[in-house]
């Protein structure tokens, strides 16, 4: 069973996002080992680009903190090496097809795979396009990560399919960023998806932040995914944001436990 299956096999998922670098990356590790200890199922790490046309205001802030306290994509491999010491938890890159491309598919391939990363998630990546990047990661063992929207509707089947690692289901149009109330029929895509891949597990993200939204979305799907709460948090509090954090998962982890 691969990683990020065993993140899944226990019941309903947590899966919180960080941006890597924010404040810094060395807060970063303590919030990832927090999140571990704290019941997270497996933890999405955001590279910071310059662009993140996918992300909210709360997100594109926190990656241009990162950025300007001088991340990069080779200090970030070396970040999750060193968690990877005392973190067992599945971890997932997220990021955007040009940090892939500009550091090389092949090579960023490789070093996610031997620093012990289980998937990477490229929002800005359709379906269609997916061929320049899962190749070579599949080569080496590692998910690439599918999403689908609301606006999916005649592709859903297609992308489930061919899904590895987990479906990541956006709730909402837009980008990522705390919402009063989620609309979108979660349900009936997930529905479709385990139609064709019963074996697929689906998450949820965009617009989750409270414990009572965490298990509505639960109830709907396999996992439970949340981002701009979490990194507003790390805005908030800063190296002081490892507590904080901590608490917030095991509350939104509770959440989800208690739907199945």
């Amino acid at each position: 069973m691969s990683g990020i299956a065993q993140a899944f096999a226990k019941g309903k998922a947590f899966l919180p996002f960080l941006t890597c670098g924010d404040p810094d990356l060395s807060t970063t590790a303590e919030i990832v080992r927090a999140c571990a200890e704290a019941g997270a199922d497996l933890i999405e790490l955001g590279i910071p680009f310059s662009d993140p046309t996918a992300e909210g205001p709360v997100i594109q802030a926190a990656n241009v903190r990162a950025l300007s306290g001088g991340v990069t994509t080779d200090r970030i491999f070396d970040m999750v090496r060193e968690i990877r010491q005392n973190v067992a938890v599945p971890l997932v890159f997220m990021t955007y097809a040009n940090v892939v491309f500009s550091y090389g598919t092949e090579r960023f391939a490789d070093r996610a795979a031997d620093i012990g990363m289980d998937g990477l998630i490229l929002p800005d990546v359709p379906f269609e396009e997916k061929g320049e990047f899962a190749p070579a990661f599949a080569q080496r063992g590692l998910d690439f990560i599918s999403l689908i929207a609301p606006t999916s509707q005649g592709r859903i089947a297609a992308i489930a399919r061919e899904a590895q690692g987990f479906v990541y289901c956006v709730s909402s149009l837009g980008v990522t960023g705390e919402r009063s109330s989620i609309t979108t029929d979660i349900g009936s895509m997930v529905r479709l998806v385990h139609e064709v891949n019963p074996g697929i597990p689906c998450a949820v993200g965009f617009g989750i932040s409270t414990p009572d939204q965490a298990a509505a979305m639960a109830k709907q799907a396999d996992g439970v995914i949340v981002g701009s709460a979490i990194v507003k948090l790390c805005a908030q509090y800063g190296r002081a944001a490892v507590s904080p954090v901590r608490d917030y998962v095991a509350e939104m982890k509770a959440a989800v436990r208690r739907v199945g």
